[in-house]
């Protein structure tokens, strides 16, 4: 089954059973760092490896606590304008935007030129195979020059000063654009002026994020999670790790140099679909998990889903069961992504 464009998201535009698809407006958090100091500011508070993304370069990161779990996840961009742009979701809004305020304030006690800039703009993501063909039609600049995870500041569908990043949550290729808060609206409007465009919503977000084995944060990670246990290890700078300088360094660490004893994985199964908090079992018949996310899969046509196992069960092609409406299925852990992803890099 392709997967479509389509507009989801912070006034979006995801699916990818459709060419193009476009989604109701929601809120993100979206923030500048600047100063001379905004790297090391970044760097106290996430694991990435900030200092070493190239102009216009992105990385997903985490917000992490003393203990080690997960704040929230967010994107950090270093743009070429001389600042920080972060992108973290809608629902930690007041938490991230505090974290960072308080970071900041700590900083400048101390000397640093680091300041926070709260950015009144709608986010709308534009995903889908025919995204950046669609995209194309409204900016001068040439998206085939605009890899995974980069962005450029340009003016889309005569709507000046958005960002475009190419990126969003879905597996596929697609952008999500910043735009001024007062035009989002009209660029909504023009995008689906396209046949190819379709809105969609947060339920066809969620099953083209689940496809891709993509986290969504409360569901599947949260402030008791660690990165190591939530099979995100990736996002770990290698530098970082070296210095373990970022909140729960001693015991993220730890977790990478031995074993944890919890991991999410992914699960798949025929029949009735599993569903958040639905038990995993083993073999036996004992409960050693639930699951965190899951749905049918449009593209496989079969049933997927996230969950947590103790570390023994964790290895792909391990056979459990699931309890769905009070009834046992099999089930077996599968590596993610399920649906193989389609980010666009420069050949």
């Amino acid at each position: 089954m392709q997967r479509a464009v389509s507009m989801v998201a912070h006034l979006g535009l995801q699916l990818r059973a459709l060419p193009s698809a476009l989604g109701r407006p929601f809120s993100c958090a979206q923030t500048k760092i600047l100063g001379c100091d905004r790297v090391k500011l970044m760097e106290s508070l996430v694991v990435g490896d900030i200092a070493e993304l190239r102009p216009n370069q992105g990385t997903l990161s985490l917000f992490t606590n003393e203990a080690g779990g997960i704040l929230d996840d967010l994107i950090v961009t270093s743009t070429s304008e001389g600042y920080l742009y972060v992108v973290s979701n809608a629902g930690c809004w007041d938490k991230d935007v505090a974290l960072m305020q308080d970071k900041v304030r700590e900083l400048q006690n101390m000397g640093s030129d680091v300041s926070l800039e709260v950015v009144d703009n709608a986010l709308l993501a534009l995903q889908g195979p025919t995204a950046a063909q669609v995209l194309q039609a409204g900016v001068a600049d040439d998206l085939r020059k605009l890899p995974f995870m980069t962005s450029a500041v340009m003016e889309v569908f005569g709507v000046s000063g958005c960002r475009v990043t190419r990126c969003g949550y879905t597996g596929e290729d697609g952008v999500e654009i910043s735009v001024p808060a007062a035009a989002a609206v009209h660029l909504a409007t023009a995008l689906l002026e396209n046949p190819e465009v379709k809105l969609a919503g947060l339920a066809a977000r969620d099953s083209l994020r689940l496809e891709a084995g993509l986290c969504l944060y409360g569901s599947d990670i949260d402030e008791h999670t660690t990165p190591v246990e939530g099979s995100l290890s990736w996002t770990l700078g290698k530098r970082r790790r070296a210095a373990m300088d970022f909140p729960g360094a001693s015991i993220i660490v730890a977790q990478l140099k031995g074993k944890v004893q919890r991991r999410r994985v992914g699960l798949m199964c025929e029949g009735a679909p599993m569903r958040a908090h639905s038990p995993i079992l083993n073999m036996e018949g004992t409960v050693i998990g639930s699951v965190t996310s899951g749905c049918p899969s449009p593209c496989l046509k079969k049933n997927v889903a996230m969950g947590y196992v103790p570390y023994e069960y964790s290895r792909p092609g391990t056979p459990l069961l699931v309890e769905v409406r009070r009834k046992q299925q099999m089930a077996v852990v599968s590596k993610m992504p399920f649906v193989t992803t389609n980010y666009y890099t420069l050949k």
